[in-house]
């Protein structure tokens, strides 16, 4: 069977895009994407093309970019080009000219989806009865069999889950790969069949580039041991992408079972997870989506039998241990029930208003008058401190009183409304209520005349 048969009946069986839609191919000037125009071509799509420029091989990359305008002429196509300071991004961003490259080719494609999809519907001019047609715009890309094999084992290699098992997507949001069936020798029978001009990049021989090193020394080494490796790597890629989906079934299984969800917060029973297999697995695809890294499931795992009040963090989300729960909750957000407050921590905004806090000699205030501050003995207290919403079972030792009384009481007792009880948030350290916010402080933390240094805490009302 032809390639050109093969890429029509795939377009069709995977319905990646329809005649009337509008693709944008993405043209190195490579024999791939050169074959990819004719394929398009000789099957009927419309397409314009987008070229970028990474300006990295000097004279070479602006005779690619002139090939590839000569490519505009041939099929009478649109030409996008985009020139891109590579090497400034790269070191603007810490990052690798590879990851550069692809930074920066995947914004400027997401800018021409949106271009295009900004565009007034057409008008069909062959039709009797005139009507709009509703184009849609996708970015179509050459990757093709032996990209898949290098990513492949790229992911393997980088140790990427079973996420990266699954190879390139054939699909993704706007972008489409529709040659990921096509063996790397095809596209080349192709080209030469059909007389293609196309450009070599140099850069494709060095051994600076991952994907090079793979393409031109590993694979080749491993295929002198097992011939049919290449073969049985795609096959592998298939059953990968459908034991994706039964592990997802087994996480979604496990997620219900043991998230429970308060506003921008997720709750989970510590006790419940700890009986939970495989528990490290499960933990990661809990906080991944929270900013959470593959290493920091291990974090995880001594945070559940860590005392409370221990925590760690993302770049957005802490996860706090409170007693039996882990909560994951955004990073000291206003909305949150329950908000971490380091030593060094000076403000903390929360719903009902803001904590103030410093340390300061206990004598400099000998006398406090209202239940705004709260004047504590620093010896007494472990950080970090916990700001929550208070909770029925929670008791503490008022002022004054060497026994304990449970909140719920202790509110009774000062008549406080329902609606009031709703709002009182409290301060903890290791376990133990220091303050009632606005009410009362805990017995046992209070200042003496032994008290040298102490931690005022002022709370200031919306």
């Amino acid at each position: 069977m032809s390639l050109l048969k093969k890429f029509i009946d795939n377009i069709k069986e995977q319905n990646l895009f329809q005649k009337k839609d509008h693709l944008i191919i993405a043209v190195s000037g490579g024999v791939d994407s050169v074959a990819l125009c004719e394929l398009c071509y000789q099957s009927g799509f419309h397409f314009e093309i987008a070229h970028c420029n990474f300006q990295l091989r000097g004279e070479e990359s602006d005779r690619d970019e002139k090939f590839v305008q000569s490519l505009g002429e041939k099929y009478d196509a649109k030409v996008f080009i985009k020139k891109f300071e590579t090497k400034k991004y790269a070191e603007d961003n810490k990052v690798s000219l590879q990851v550069a490259a692809r930074e920066l080719r995947y914004q400027w494609f997401d800018e021409l989806i949106k271009l295009t999809d900004n565009r007034q519907p057409t008008t069909d001019v062959h039709s009797l009865t005139s009507h709009i047609v509703h184009r849609t715009s996708y970015i179509v890309t050459a990757h093709h069999a032996n990209d898949n094999i290098e990513t492949l084992l790229m992911n393997f290699f980088k140790s990427t889950g079973i996420n990266g098992l699954q190879g390139i997507p054939l699909k993704q949001n706007k972008i489409i790969r529709p040659l990921l069936f096509a063996r790397k020798e095809e596209i080349l029978n192709f080209a030469k069949e059909n007389n293609l001009f196309f450009v070599e990049d140099s850069s494709n021989l060095t051994e600076k580039y991952t994907r090079n090193y793979f393409r031109n020394n590993l694979i080749p080494s491993v295929q002198k041991v097992f011939p049919q490796a290449e073969e049985n790597l795609l096959n592998n890629i298939e059953k990968f992408k459908e034991i994706k989906i039964l592990y997802n079934q087994a996480i979604d299984f496990h997620k219900k079972k043991l998230l429970e969800y308060k506003g921008n917060e997720v709750h989970i029973p510590v006790l419940k997870l700890l009986k939970t297999e495989p528990v490290k697995t499960i933990i990661y695809e809990i906080i991944k989506d929270y900013g959470f890294s593959p290493h920091q499931s291990e974090e995880v795992l001594h945070l559940l039998k860590s005392e409370s009040g221990k925590y760690i963090s993302s770049a957005t989300h802490k996860i706090i241990k409170n007693r039996n729960w882990l909560i994951i909750a955004p990073v000291n957000n206003i909305e949150s029930s329950i908000i971490i407050i380091n030593e060094n921590d000076k403000e903390v905004e929360f719903a009902n208003g803001k904590i103030v806090i410093e340390k300061c000699l206990a004598d400099k205030y000998s006398i406090l008058s209202g239940n705004s501050v709260a004047l504590l003995d620093v010896e007494l207290i472990i950080f970090p401190l916990l700001l929550r919403k208070w909770k029925h079972g929670d008791y503490f030792y008022p002022l004054g009183m060497q026994k304990k009384k449970k909140l719920s009481r202790f509110f009774i007792d000062k008549k406080i409304s329902i609606s009031d009880k709703e709002k009182i948030w409290i301060i903890e350290s290791n376990k133990k209520i220091i303050w009632i916010v606005g009410k009362r402080i805990d017995n046992r933390f209070k200042i003496t005349q032994q008290t040298i240094n102490a931690l005022k805490i002022s709370f200031k009302a919306l």
